[in-house]
């Protein structure tokens, strides 16, 4: 029997302007991030510079407009060995996983490749084993076009005009003990740079932003203390804090994976009141906003896990210390990333969800960058390209959620799981009555459009779904599009690309403002209104 569910939304109910930067990617060269997706030299639509074009075709097919540059590899990588001819770069060891990196991606080449995609480039500052004269250098390359020295060393490098970086992180995770230069034992002495090199970039140019580290993930022992000293020292010089957070369920249990979310609340509740207490305690006018830039859902194989370890880790269970040399990945050598095999449905709903997370936050939380963004809006092998299931929420997301964040007011079902471990760091105390439906609306008045996106979390049951809209007076409902399957391997690929699309509903109805339709079981579900 169908449970019964339903969402209800006025336009009373602003949260909050929707950024157009909330639905982003990650990037660093992990895997086939760079070799292989973004660069190949040796495919056949590679351009002057061996950029996949079909792969950049993709990315602008979904809308991707933001992508976060940076990841482990940045607290160790010296960005001048990595500019100028190609001949003349120093070969770059990713110390944080015993890999090469091809030095024929550098700074130049990453904001190039930004450019030619149409999306902004954030970028990571090295703030691990580099520092504060490295950064201002660098902002001299990237903005400067006032004969700053390095500026004209980005003009005879081929970029004349400045790429004018506008979004700065400072440090990538600086509180890991995996960390290169980890500033895990030293909140102040990180928040005390923090400070320094974003009034720095500040003075170098007045429209940047700079984005501070708080905890790399919630379930570290130091979580929220730490966050607590970095912010009280860099609080007034930093425009936001950088979210990190990849929830990891047992390999087929579908009702964690879904729980998730909850975690992913929690984070953002709990980062949103720390900002506000710290506000209040400097005294500040200030508000700090959140940059949730790397995160992930997934099902993967759970490791041995110690109860009550919380995070609190010795650093070289996170280290391999090789004993080989270390390796390089070719960008024609495809590896699948975990969890890429078996069904696409649960990941994609559990990931649309977290950016309905960020929606329901948009007061606040102003970029989301989804670690598997990029193969989220183009998946690719060393041949091809196509849409995973994926592209299809992140693609509606870009194209529909603008304009205010109405609150939805859900009524559904909900259920709990019990405590579980993925392993030494990712433990979960369980989550409680977690709502089956997930919600999210976008009011875009500019263009007399109205959007809401629900996720059905619940993977026995549909339900018989209610969604009163009665109050938007003057909008017409235009359509209902729904995403599921009811083979649970089901998965797209480049021989069949459209096992999983978005498809009209041709049952749901439209009465008074009142729209009824039956939600599949794990589906992806968006209703379309216009004035």
């Amino acid at each position: 029997m169908a449970k019964k569910s339903k969402v209800t939304l006025h336009p009373s109910y602003v949260i909050g302007d929707i950024s157009p930067r909330l639905f982003g990617a990650f990037l660093e060269p992990i895997g086939n991030f760079v070799n292989g997706w973004m660069w190949c030299p040796d495919h056949p639509t590679a351009d002057d510079m061996g950029f996949r074009k079909d792969f950049m075709d993709g990315l602008k097919e979904a809308g991707l407009n933001t992508i976060r540059f940076g990841g482990n590899f940045v607290s160790g990588w010296r960005w001048k060995d990595n500019i100028g001819p190609v001949e003349s770069r120093r070969q770059i060891f990713d110390r944080s996983r015993a890999a090469i990196i091809p030095k024929e991606v550098g700074v130049d080449e990453y904001l190039t490749w930004g450019e030619r995609v149409g999306a902004e480039i954030m970028y990571t500052l090295n703030l691990g084993t580099d520092g504060l004269n490295e950064a201002i250098d660098l902002i001299d390359y990237t903005n400067a076009d006032d004969g700053a020295y390095w500026s004209e060393e980005r003009k005879k490098n081929g970029h004349p005009a400045p790429y004018k970086v506008k979004t700065w992180y400072l440090g990538n995770e600086m509180d890991g003990p995996w960390q290169m230069g980890s500033y895990e034992k030293d909140p102040l002495g990180y928040g005390n740079l923090a400070r320094e090199v974003s009034k720095m970039l500040k003075l170098t140019d007045p429209s940047v932003e700079t984005v501070a580290c708080v905890s790399s993930c919630p379930c570290m022992t130091h979580y929220p203390s730490w966050d607590q000293t970095v912010l009280e020292t860099c609080y007034e010089l930093v425009d936001m804090i950088s979210l990190h957070h990849y929830h990891h369920a047992p390999i087929g249990d579908i009702p964690k994976l879904m729980a998730g979310i909850q975690g992913y609340e929690n984070y953002i509740n709990t980062e949103i009141a720390l900002c506000d207490l710290i506000k209040t305690k400097l005294r500040s006018k200030r508000t700090m906003y959140l940059s949730f830039d790397e995160f992930g859902s997934m099902c993967r194989p759970s490791s041995p896990a110690t109860p009550g370890m919380n995070g609190n880790l010795p650093e070289k269970m996170f280290f391999e210390f090789p004993e080989a040399p270390y390796t390089y990945q070719s960008p024609n050598e495809f590896k699948d990333f975990p969890g890429s095999n078996g069904g696409e449905m649960p990941g994609a709903v559990a990931n649309a969800c977290v950016f309905l997370a960020f929606m329901r936050h948009a007061d606040r939380v102003k970029i989301g960058c989804a670690t598997s963004g990029l193969g989220m809006c183009c998946s690719a092998d060393a041949a091809h390209t196509w849409k995973s299931a994926s592209f299809y929420p992140i693609a509606a997301f870009i194209k529909y959620a603008k304009g205010k964040s109405i609150l939805p007011i859900v009524d559904s079902e909900t259920f709990s799981v019990e405590p579980y471990a993925g392993d030494d760091q990712n433990q979960y105390n369980g989550f409680e009555d977690v709502p089956y439906i997930q919600a999210a609306a976008a009011l875009n008045e500019a263009d007399g459009e109205f959007t809401v996106f629900v996720g059905n979390t619940d993977w026995a049951d549909a339900h018989d779904f209610t969604l009163d809209v009665s109050n938007f007076a003057g909008y017409t409902f235009v359509e209902h599009l729904e995403m599921y399957s009811d083979d649970p391997d089901a998965r797209n690929t480049y021989e069949d690309q459209d096992v999983l699309t978005l498809k009209k509903n041709p049952d749901a109805k439209c009465e008074g403002g009142v729209v009824t339709a039956e939600l599949k079981p794990i589906s992806w579900n968006v209703f379309r209104f216009k004035k």
